[in-house]
């Protein structure tokens, strides 16, 4: 019937869109092509004539907030490929076994 027609056209569109989006997730080196026209409308807030104001309080929470999104991006990264070895620094997280738990990490 027309009913089921129309529910297999819009699982096989779902299917589809669901694809395209694990394949996007998968490969996050591809660039996203952009087809919505009204992301292109000019920023005036970046703009070269706009005066670059900087808070002096807000620095270091600037900086913070900075490292922080730089330290998920490496955890990201790590995540996303798996073949890339972990260096480890701090002796305490190789086990040492029961037996020696007397001793301070």
């Amino acid at each position: 019937s027309t009913e089921e027609a129309e529910e297999r056209a819009q699982i096989l569109a779902d299917a589809a869109a669901l694809k395209k989006l694990t394949a996007d997730y998968i490969h996050p080196e591809i660039k996203v092509k952009n087809v919505y026209p009204i992301t292109f409308v000019r920023n005036f807030f970046g703009k070269h004539s706009a005066v670059e104001m900087e808070w002096t309080d807000k620095t270091a929470e600037r900086a913070q907030i900075l490292a922080d999104a730089l330290a998920r991006k490496k955890v990201a990264s790590d995540y996303m490929r798996p073949e890339v070895r972990i260096k480890l620094v701090d002796s305490c997280s190789f086990g040492i076994g029961s037996r020696l738990r007397s001793m301070p990490c």
